[in-house]
């Protein structure tokens, strides 16, 4: 995206460029929010969001119930950290992707997350598991900055995270 502030180039090449970069490029990469990412490192150190982009706040999600069969409101209702985090987040992808927005377009997330009442611990590695399932992938490698907080409860006594997103709209979309 850097192309497109050079100066001394012509407008017939930008041109060219911008519609060969649109056309062959997947919609997380037609913004100008510039990610400031350490390699190897899962969540983005810092993120520039250009003037005149629209931000979008999501309320926390959690899990949906994925056994019927269980008790309401109870940890086999929703199942262990990777499950509850991947259903988490694919409920904001749903409500991102009716707002015309991608994961990709997600900027800032906080994690929060409860022990298990059984082994008395965060499990950070199962929230990492879903979470590496929706960012920093070939198909969608934009990470947001995020933060991820130990809670003494949630409002969902089965839920073990619940997740909160912003995400951008840029002012050409």
């Amino acid at each position: 995206m850097h192309i497109f502030k050079v100066a001394g180039v012509s407008a017939l090449f930008t041109t060219t460029v911008l519609a060969a970069s649109v056309s062959s490029a997947p919609a997380y990469a037609q913004s100008d929010i510039i990610r400031h990412n350490e390699p190897t490192f899962p969540i983005a150190s810092a993120i520039e969001v250009p003037a005149g982009s629209s931000t979008v706040y999501l309320s926390g999600m959690g899990a949906p119930v994925t056994n019927t069969k269980a008790p309401q409101k109870s940890l086999e209702a929703y199942g262990d950290m990777a499950a509850q985090t991947d259903g988490a987040l694919k409920r904001i992808e749903d409500t991102l992707a009716g707002m015309g927005l991608t994961m990709g377009d997600v900027v800032q997330m906080h994690v929060f997350m409860v022990a298990d009442a059984k082994t008395k611990k965060l499990d950070f590695e199962g929230m990492m598991k879903g979470y590496t399932k929706f960012f920093g992938t070939k198909s969608q490698p934009n990470l947001p900055v995020r933060s991820a907080f130990g809670v003494a409860q949630l409002a969902n006594p089965g839920w073990l995270v619940e997740i909160e997103v912003v995400a951008v709209r840029p002012s050409h979309h």
